[in-house]
């Protein structure tokens, strides 16, 4: 089947690329990508794969455990029809203008066609330099792609939009990283995965060519896009591309409040890692809350100014938007337009986040201040001790709602130090649940339809950081078996799974300080 994959490589057909062949870092003028082949590796060899994600391209688990199979997703052999190349795109990172970024060390092989005319670019990450790699050597190290093959297939089946990830292969070479940017550099096993996404686009994209005022580039690009990824907004023209910036926020609005229903923290919002898909990309120092803190970010490149902490991304959405609309202004002529579109973000964000606080609560809807002031209470209960958001809210399911008696004790296990819960927390809490047993009672929904609705938007699994590092420590010593667990426990997050309790504890005292647990960076 490997040999009969169909590649309809539409972006490099239908876009200019750069006449250039050589692999050298360097600036690339007036074309959206540069060609470029993956770099071959020593002793590739099959740590995991996605069967979901492998069913997108129509390939068979016997596919994926093929000799053939390793060594295309370790970039030792293309197949026919492959047209492998690096793509040009800028960016703000932390908030600056970068200039040209690009592909450094992600290589798209080419884009197929499944049996339902579904078309996805498959792209390896970590597969050698490129000419976008700037100082770096384009590869990637086995914990930082354990996180980010793990991750990927753990937000799809939470429900979140996110690229997806097909294999993970461990290339058998060292790549020297230095974790923590701290001097103290290291030599660690190397790895790639092949990820797929309808379309690698980013807000970036759109900004290097704006910024170098290449407008008729920049107009072929949304064109491309509209007709490649958007075929169901009409012929381009001014009034499309409004259309397409007001989706391109009403779809990023909706991932962040994704985002915020399960605690989860991207942890670098560049606007290079923003997808006009609105999909989730790029797994770096990402993590999940787990004692509730909107101020909390698991990236210590961002410790200091805490920019993309949980509690700001929807306002960093608002701003990386705000960036893709100042890009596509020389294709409109005018702010105002594009200001009104941009408001599109906060109306979706506003109406699905009081949906998704609903589906939290067990409510059919939040109605009015008594509710907002509800949530506000709880989520100011939440940080006021340490308290696992996630725990806590699926426990929150299980709360006898006739039972008055039930108290702060119930939530014993989402607490971090239960011993230490002061009277006045826990009467506060008690309080709280007053008002909420009245609230849903109030409500009068089935107390089976409350409770499948509050099981279905508070996952009872999720990858929590010191549980993806077991994982990688053991995939280290070539021991796959626990990446293998952990991601067949992820794909039924919201689903009891007797015996496999032990992956939904909250975090232990000996992961609150290890690197990859409690502090992560940029490094791969």
């Amino acid at each position: 089947m490997l040999e009969r994959l169909h590649f309809d490589n539409r972006f490099t057909a239908e876009l200019p690329g750069d006449p250039e062949r050589a692999n050298y870092r360097r600036q690339v003028q007036g074309a959206c990508y540069a060609r470029v082949a993956p770099t071959p590796v020593a002793a590739p060899r099959l740590v995991a794969f996605s069967p979901e994600a492998a069913s997108l391209l129509d390939l068979s688990a016997a596919d994926c455990l093929s000799e053939a199979f390793v060594q295309i997703f370790a970039g030792n052999r293309l197949l026919p029809g492959m047209d492998p190349y690096a793509t040009c795109y800028g960016g703000h990172q932390f908030g600056h203008w970068a200039g040209q970024l690009g592909d450094g060390r992600a290589i798209n092989l080419g884009e197929v066609v499944n049996k339902r005319g579904e078309r996805y670019t498959l792209q390896l990450k970590g597969a050698g330099p490129t000419p976008f790699s700037r100082t770096a050597d384009g590869l990637a190290v086995l914990r930082s792609s354990v996180r980010e093959f793990l991750c990927s297939e753990a937000m799809f089946h939470l429900g979140i939009p996110t690229t997806r990830a097909l294999s993970l292969v461990a290339t058998g070479e060292q790549v020297v990283r230095d974790m923590f940017y701290d001097g103290n550099p290291k030599r660690e096993p190397g790895a790639i995965v092949c990820r797929v996404s309808r379309s690698f686009t980013r807000f970036g994209h759109f900004q290097l060519l704006a910024a170098r005022n290449d407008v008729e580039l920049l107009r072929r690009l949304l064109d491309y896009t509209l007709r490649t990824d958007f075929p169901e907004l009409r012929a381009p023209d001014e009034e499309t591309y409004l259309r397409w910036f007001a989706e391109v926020c009403r779809r990023t609005a909706d991932l962040v409040v994704g985002w915020m229903r399960v605690g989860f923290v991207h942890g670098v919002m560049n606007t290079d890692n923003m997808s006009v898909l609105g999909e989730t990309i790029d797994y770096g120092p990402y993590g999940w809350l787990e004692a509730f803190d909107p101020g909390w970010t698991p990236n210590t490149t961002d410790a200091d100014g805490r920019r993309y902490c949980f509690g700001n991304q929807p306002r960093i959405a608002h701003w990386n938007l705000a960036q893709l609309g100042n890009a596509l202004h020389p294709l409109i002529g005018s702010a105002e337009p594009l200001n009104a579109a941009l408001e599109t973000f906060a109306e979706r964000y506003t109406a699905s986040w009081r949906d998704m606080m609903a589906g939290k609560l067990g409510l059919q809807a939040l109605d009015g201040a008594g509710d907002e002031a509800l949530v506000a209470d709880l989520f100011a209960l939440l940080g006021a001790d340490e308290t696992d958001m996630t725990i806590f809210f699926r426990t929150l399911g299980a709360l006898p709602i006739t039972d008055e008696a039930v108290g702060a004790g119930f939530f014993n296990d989402a607490f971090y130090s239960p011993a230490t819960i002061g009277e006045d927390h826990a009467a506060r809490l008690v309080a709280w649940l007053a008002r909420y047993r009245a609230r849903v009672a109030a409500d009068a929904l089935p107390m089976q339809v409350r409770r499948a609705r509050m099981a279905h938007s508070n996952p009872r699994y999720v990858l929590r950081n010191y549980l993806a590092q077991l994982a990688i420590d053991a995939a280290e010593q070539g021991n796959y078996a626990p990446v293998h667990e952990l991601l067949d426990v992820l794909r039924h997050p919201y689903s009891e799974q007797p015996g496999r309790e032990r992956y939904a504890e909250k975090r232990p005292d000996w992961a609150r300080n290890r690197p990859g647990c409690s502090m992560l960076s940029c490094s791969s």
